[in-house]
């Protein structure tokens, strides 16, 4: 005991309910987290947390472990697929700031010296790792699992939340009503390589998870029998070791990450993620880790190796059906994409870790050999040019359909103030709509929205647009993509509009130029010097005239939105909330 019994008594209280021993309330603690929020993606957080719970405190006991187990800890986040196209998806982006806000309070208030946190949808996996690499103690991140994809009873094919999203201007209200009934089955989060999968797969590829642990189901039994003995393995060893996650997120580890995912055509939103974790591992993602020109000179070469939704036929728990992520990750090794020796949760270098499982080699339907892959080049690719000057514009050439010549697109700007306002337009007007537009978005972006809502909806509706009237339809912004959005959208656009970037000068008709061949945005009109300043002092006067936003700024009365306002980083940045 201390000389302060008021603090010993809740941890002897505490200690008692928890079935610990009340002798070791001053032993160093270890903790295990997870996360909650309002949809299917989260209901099977806590039964892993229970079981990993469980596992933590039998080792404790049985090897006499000196560290004291506390209660399971939770934070909170929202669900992106139910608020895509609503004002409420403005707090998707803000969700992992306060997930990390929450586990920096928890690791440090209860001086936390050993972590394992189950992570659940696509921000907070990010916003937990990023307060674990700030605090640096050693830690384990567990995913809970993708969900199953829906089967439709009437054609027997898999469908998924991507297909309610396409089907949301279908005129046919039972179609609608039909889909949403079977698309998501279960629980678990989304299926595809979307943002959840994309972020599962970076994490582990950083080595904070295991490999294997990645693409089995929610529902797999083993992340209830088998997954957490194999995780407080990892925590042993971290601990035993000294391993920190600062060791193991390294620039090698991080260019390993952007390989994998970039390989698995993984989503647009790991731009901003990406930034985010090195940043808090003390890095400058673009200076110590790669450039956006080393970044496209990979994406050039580097194919897809995976046939998954949504730019293909088959989901994640498909992956685990023929060996899951260490199939690519070997592959990639093999190739001499990755580096072998970077550290990972295990104690093993990645190379170690991958021959160990000693998964199968592709099969070459779900998972493709390098030699022949499934996509000749790489899924994500950046842009910059006279609308994005600093580059960092971003977009999925994994999932473009069509409207490129010869590598390049140029279209006529479409140009909407507000996500809503397009939505509206696509609702009562699709036919205004034709071949090779550029739908352009503004003011949605990190300051703009606030928050850089996710373009899903949008993006589906003209998806399914294209496909029904075989045209080619592309769109750009300063807010961001889902995962699951495909066609050829350019996101991060930036300086955003709220600052006065180019995208905000730009007018309905001006002729837009995406060159992937030399990973330009360009905007036509705005070579013209004398344009830009006419444009620029008609903004500037719109701004000056409205006590200082400009008029197509929405206001905002909440407390997290103002906060995301007034300190939300640029794109490039990550988007986060400074703390400063």
């Amino acid at each position: 005991m201390s000389d302060n019994p008021g603090r010993d008594a809740q941890r002897i209280g505490t200690a008692h309910f928890l079935h610990q021993d009340p002798a070791k309330i001053h032993d160093p603690v270890w903790a295990v987290t997870g996360t909650l929020g309002d949809s299917q993606c989260y209901l099977g957080v806590t039964q892993k947390v229970a079981a990993i719970q469980q596992a933590v405190a039998a080792r404790i006991e049985r090897d006499g472990v000196p560290v004291r187990l506390i209660a399971p800890a939770f934070s909170l986040g929202v669900s992106d697929g139910q608020l895509n196209g609503t004002d409420e998806m403005r707090y998707s982006l803000i969700g992992r700031e306060l997930v990390h806000d929450t586990m920096d309070v928890h690791l440090r208030g209860s001086s936390v010296s050993g972590l394992i946190a189950v992570v659940a949808c696509d921000k907070p996996p990010v916003g937990t790792l990023a307060a674990v690499l700030e605090y640096n103690a050693p830690a384990v991140l567990a995913s809970d699992g993708s969900i199953r994809p829906g089967i439709d009873p009437d054609t027997g094919e898999p469908i998924d939340i991507i297909t309610g999203f396409q089907a949301a201007g279908d005129d046919d209200p039972a179609k609608r009503a039909h889909i949403a009934a079977h698309a998501c089955p279960g629980y678990g989060s989304c299926g595809g390589m979307f943002t959840y999968n994309t972020m599962q797969t970076f994490i582990a590829v950083t080595g904070m998870q295991p490999l294997h642990m990645v693409a089995p189901a929610a529902e797999d039994q083993r992340r209830v029998e088998q997954f957490p003995q194999e995780l407080v393995d990892c925590l042993v060893t971290m601990t035993s070791r000294d391993i920190r996650p600062r060791d193991i997120v390294t620039p090698a580890s991080l260019r390993n990450a952007l390989t994998v995912t970039m390989a698995m055509g993984g989503s647009t939103n790991v731009m901003l993620h990406s930034v985010e974790i090195a940043r808090a591992a003390g890095l400058d993602l673009w200076r110590d880790v790669m450039s956006q020109e080393e970044f496209n000179a990979l994406s050039h070469r580097l194919p897809v190796l995976v046939n998954l939704r949504p730019f293909g036929r088959y989901s994640v728990v498909d992956l685990e059906t023929q060996g899951g992520l260490p199939v690519i990750v070997r592959e990639l090794l093999e190739g001499g994409l990755l580096d072998g020796t970077a550290l990972t949760c295990t104690g093993e270098t990645l190379a170690e870790q991958v021959q160990r499982l000693n998964p199968p080699q592709p099969d070459g339907d779900v998972i493709h050999p390098v030699s022949t892959p499934f996509k000749a080049t790489g899924g994500l690719r950046l842009l910059r040019g006279n609308l994005a000057p600093d580059g960092g514009a971003i977009l999925k050439l994994a999932g473009v359909e069509s409207g490129l010549f010869d590598g390049v697109f140029t279209g006529r700007a479409r140009v909407f103030d507000s996500e809503r306002s397009l939505i509206e337009a696509l609702e009562e007007r699709p036919d205004s709509f034709g071949d090779q537009d550029m739908v352009v978005i503004r003011y949605e972006g990190p300051r703009g929205a606030p928050g850089m809502p996710e373009m899903l909806d949008p993006t589906s509706r003209i998806t399914a647009l294209c496909r029904q009237r075989n045209i080619s339809i592309a769109l750009m912004t300063d807010a961001r993509f889902s995962g699951g959005s495909v066609g050829l959208v350019i996101g991060h656009v930036a300086p955003e509009a709220f600052r006065g970037g180019p995208i905000a000068l730009v007018e309905d008709g001006d002729t837009i130029v995406a060159d992937l061949n030399n990973d330009r945005l360009d905007c036509t009109e705005l070579d013209d010097v004398e344009v830009v300043q006419r444009r620029t002092d008609a903004w500037q006067k719109a701004v000056t005239d409205n006590g200082g936003t400009h008029p197509s700024v929405k206001p905002v009365n909440s407390r997290m939105l103002r906060r995301m306002r007034a300190t939300a980083r640029p794109a490039l940045e990550g988007a986060g909330m400074s703390p400063d």
